[in-house]
């Protein structure tokens, strides 16, 4: 169970705590950044490690200034931490926003996600991660406990608990728009998005038979 820390606040991280988060020592780490007229307008860190001879990028932090939203600057950064052999890229994120740039940066869009790429792959995956709060989150809902009733699809619980006010009407927007694959977002609970590589030059096999 998620042990309640702070609700409704905003997390406000130092940097030993960023660094270790986004940058953890010895680890494969990329950086991105973005301006808009010498303004920082958003930056993004990934970390890639091996598990089974495949290469994954996990998205460890992704942010745009909220005067320079809407204009695909997300998926820009996203896009320029691709790696021609990554092959699951990974996100975990409270915001839905996040997920649709990752959706659509390194798959078909968020109505085309192939959820079942995650429920086989996430725990394989996550356990082997260098970033603790990503091998320490837990695997919350219906796509990894069917008797999980909560309306939550696929998230994880890390125990931040922040204001969920502006995701969940981010959501309400999303629902209007795209086929939602994720279900609902609880407190102290992020959504979870993996995505398999497209398949390019070379055949790929599952992590999860």
């Amino acid at each position: 169970m998620c042990s309640i820390k702070r609700i409704g606040s905003r997390v406000k991280l130092s940097k030993d705590r960023l660094r270790a988060q986004c940058l953890p020592k010895n680890v494969d780490c990329s950086y991105a950044r973005v301006t808009v007229e010498d303004h920082l307008a958003g930056n993004a860190f990934a970390c890639r490690w091996r598990v089974e001879n495949r290469t994954v990028c996990w998205i460890t932090q992704l942010v745009v200034h909220s005067d320079y939203r809407e204009r695909g600057l997300a998926m820009g950064l996203l896009n320029s931490l691709r790696q021609d052999d990554d092959n699951i890229y990974g996100i975990m994120s409270s915001h839905p926003a996040a997920c649709l740039a990752a959706a659509k940066a390194f798959g078909g869009g968020i109505d085309s996600v192939p959820t079942g790429f995650i429920r086989d792959n996430a725990s394989t995956v996550m356990k082997e991660s260098p970033v603790e709060y990503v091998r320490n989150a837990e695997l919350r809902g219906n796509l990894f406990d069917p008797d999980d009733t909560r309306g939550v699809i696929s998230s994880v619980c890390t125990n931040f608990f922040v204001d969920h006010a502006e995701p969940l009407e981010a959501l309400k927007w999303v629902r209007q728009r795209h086929s939602w694959p994720l279900g609902e977002l609880l407190d102290g609970d992020e959504f979870l998005l993996m995505i398999e590589a497209p398949l390019r030059s070379r055949s790929r096999s599952r992590l999860a038979s």
